[in-house]
């Protein structure tokens, strides 16, 4: 995991640039994750196989209103 903004003063500062700008109170940013296809290796599980029985793996990422990355977790299945 990476997390960028670390301190209270940080988030409280992305969560005002945020309300300034999108006119969204309480908010630190946006979510979003993604479905990456990736080659199955050889001897490995099936702890990254999804329902539709695709080898894939999902990252997932925090940004601020400049699309700066806050937090990343690429390592779950």
């Amino acid at each position: 995991m990476f997390s960028d903004t670390e301190t209270e003063h940080e988030w409280l500062a992305v969560a005002k640039q945020d309300q300034a700008i999108c006119d969204f109170p309480h908010s630190f940013g946006t979510i979003d994750g993604k479905h990456v296809v990736l080659q199955r290796a050889t001897n490995s599980t099936s702890e990254y196989v999804s329902y539709k029985h695709i080898f894939n793996t999902v990252p997932f990422a925090l940004v601020d209103d400049n699309y700066n990355f806050m937090f990343v977790d690429a390592g779950c299945q």
